[in-house]
């Protein structure tokens, strides 16, 4: 994150090692579901068959490859973006993050409008099934093709597979610098022992589906644009202050389970660790729990650092994703442009 004080610092490096401790509570979560999904793995295919710019035969074998990453934030609803892109003429990639998968379906975002159509799982929990859980999702499952980690919980990735969802695996970067030792090198060396004799592409995920479905649309898909609807990183001004501190999760209590609330309002750190973040370019505020501060400036710094041939859109019209390199506009001005 870039902060200047250095008591914000020293709040903003407590709360980025909060982070990583929370993510390697799940290690052996992670270490298990690996290697229940190994022989899969290496039955099934890479992600790197999905670069579109191999395809000569389709109409993606163009300099410029459009995408549209689907998340879940709010703005998604309020600005009734599904509808808008069902009604549209965009002929680009859809990538969805699997919590929206069935909203967007059931919208009209469909493979029969959008041939070319992803959604992507990362999280390893066990209740991320229900994503894939529904009649819907079976119909047009055979249509989708299905990115997902080494990691992923198996009984998410085999709800996927019974809908007819093609499976197509990559790995997760979280501990690459540890060396030799790190899962990551161990994983990876596991896999390329049978069928991938190349190995899987790997990402960084940014610890969220939403940051990772743009990874996905630049590094694996290789498109050079990617715009963004539902990713806002921040609640809502008139979200309740329950959803705010634990961040959504007695909302989802089937997928996550029931998180406790342990906060002080009256903590002078309270503001700074639940920041109301003014949007100028939709004149708008969002307040970032700690969780969406780190996600919000994970993202923010990967755009900043991806290569000039790379354009990003936030198309949200909320939310708190801007800075270096992103390029703001309505959604409707977006598919205005990109509809050919």
């Amino acid at each position: 994150m870039f902060v200047n004080d250095s008591k914000e610092k020293d709040l903003q490096k407590h709360m980025e090692l909060t982070m990583k401790r929370v993510q390697y509570k799940s290690f052996d979560e992670w270490a298990q579901n690996f290697a229940l999904n190994l022989e899969n793995i290496w039955d099934e295919s890479s992600a790197a068959e999905l670069d579109l710019s191999l395809d000569v035969r389709s109409s993606h074998h163009e300099k410029k490859r459009s995408a549209i990453v689907i998340g879940r934030g709010p703005s998604i609803e309020r600005k009734k973006h599904l509808k808008l892109l069902a009604e549209s003429n965009y002929k680009g990639s859809i990538v969805c993050c699997d919590g929206k998968l069935k909203d967007a379906l059931k919208a009209g975002v469909t493979p029969d409008r959008f041939p070319s159509y992803y959604v992507a799982t990362i999280d390893p929990y066990f209740g991320i099934k229900e994503h894939y859980n529904d009649i819907i999702i079976d119909d047009f499952g055979p249509k989708i093709k299905g990115l997902f980690t080494t990691i992923v919980n198996p009984s998410t990735v085999e709800r996927a597979r019974k809908a007819g969802i093609k499976i197509h695996w990559f790995h997760s970067l979280f501990d690459y610098n540890e060396g030799k030792k790190s899962f990551n090198q161990i994983s990876a060396l596991m896999v390329r022992a049978k069928n991938h004799l190349k190995g899987l592409p790997a990402i960084q995920t940014g610890g969220n589906v939403g940051t990772s479905a743009w990874f996905i649309a630049w590094k694996i898909l290789k498109c050079s644009t990617i715009s963004l609807i539902g990713i806002n990183h921040g609640w809502e001004e008139d979200d309740s202050w329950e959803k705010i501190i634990s961040h959504g999760r007695t909302m989802d209590k089937k997928i996550h389970g029931k998180i406790s609330l342990n906060f002080d309002k009256k903590n002078p750190n309270f503001k700074k660790l639940f920041k109301k973040i003014y949007n100028p370019e939709f004149d708008c505020y969002g307040i970032a729990d700690p969780i969406f501060q780190f996600y919000s400036e994970a993202l923010k710094e990967f755009i900043a650092r991806s290569p000039d041939s790379v354009t990003t859109i936030n198309a949200t019209e909320g939310g708190i994703i801007f800075g270096d390199k992103i390029m703001c506009m309505t959604f409707k001005k977006f598919l205005e442009q990109y509809k050919i």
